[in-house]
Parts: C-alpha cells; structure tokens; sequence
C-alpha cells in the first residue's frame, strides 16, 4: 500500500529577506501574496490562474551561506505553462531580470530554467501534447532546446489541461 496523492499541491522555501523574495515571484510570475504570517516571518503566495489557495510559501530566515549547488536537498522546482509561446515569453521575462540560468529540451517538455535571489533553482516547463509523446513516453532526454523551432512548430497548443486520468488504485 501507498499514499495516493493526485498532485503536488505546493512548495515552501526558505528565504534570506522574505520582502526582496516577495518581490521576485510576484515579478518574475506574476503572483500575489495570499496571506502573510508575521509571526514566523512568511508569506504564502498564488499564482494568476491557480484555483490552488496558495502555490509558494515563503518563510525568511536571514541571511545565511547558499547551500552549495548539487548538495542534498531540493534541486528545483518546476512550474508548467500553457503553451510553447508561454515559455518563450519566460525566457525573456527570465532573462530581463538576470535570473535566467539556462534551457533544454527533455523530449516530452520543453524547459527553461532559472534562479531566484537566494539561488533557488526553478524550472519554467512546457508539456508537448500527449498524443506526440512517441519515443519519449519513457524517456527524459537532456537534449539542447530549439525554441524557435518548437515555437513555429507548436504555437497556440495549449497543453496544461491534459490530465492523466488514470484510475484510482
């Protein structure tokens, strides 16, 4: 037997200044602050079309060393857009505020990739159509991303309501 959840619902950070970390998500993703807990210093926060009560907390800490990259612990979040020009649009909003860190191409997604002032990874990712998976229903390449490629190939797909509605077990 296992536990049987059908989704990440959220993720929490730690933070080295709660405000400058604010000011970041709600920039770079366009989410607002849902609730705030001055007593343990955080913040919850949503994203624009989440039906989710929140999607980020943050909780500030001070400041402390980064955590050196490739150490135990979380490596990255990852958050899904709607289409393919979505992310384009996320490579650039990424790349104007300096956060943006890199891109590939994993097959059945497409990412890009980025950091937030504490030097948390995130992925901003965009699904192919399931029906075009092929090869890559069980596979996660690290392959280098064409985007202006996929962009001519996929404009317009919305792809982010295609859910596995595989039964209950």
């Amino acid at each position: 037997m296992s536990v049987n959840p059908v989704r990440l619902n959220h993720a929490v950070l730690f933070v080295a200044d709660l405000e400058r970390s604010i000011a970041f998500y709600e920039v770079a993703f366009g989410m607002t602050v849902m609730a705030r807990e001055p007593r343990a210093d955080a913040a919850f926060l949503r994203l624009r079309r989440s039906g989710n009560h929140h999607d980020l907390g943050l909780f500030g800490v001070g400041a402390q060393p980064p955590r050196p990259r490739g150490s135990l612990g979380l490596y990255h979040l990852a958050w899904q857009v709607d289409t393919i020009d979505e992310l384009e649009q996320a490579r650039m909003i990424l790349a104007e505020l300096g956060a943006f860190t890199g891109e590939s191409s994993h097959g059945a997604t497409k990412s890009v990739y980025g950091a937030d002032p504490d030097g948390n990874e995130f992925e901003v990712m965009w699904m192919l159509p399931r029906a075009h998976w092929g090869d890559f229903e069980n596979a996660a390449p690290v392959d280098r991303l064409d985007l202006a490629k996929d962009v001519a190939r996929w404009s317009g797909v919305r792809t982010a309501a295609e859910l596995n509605q595989a039964e209950d077990r």
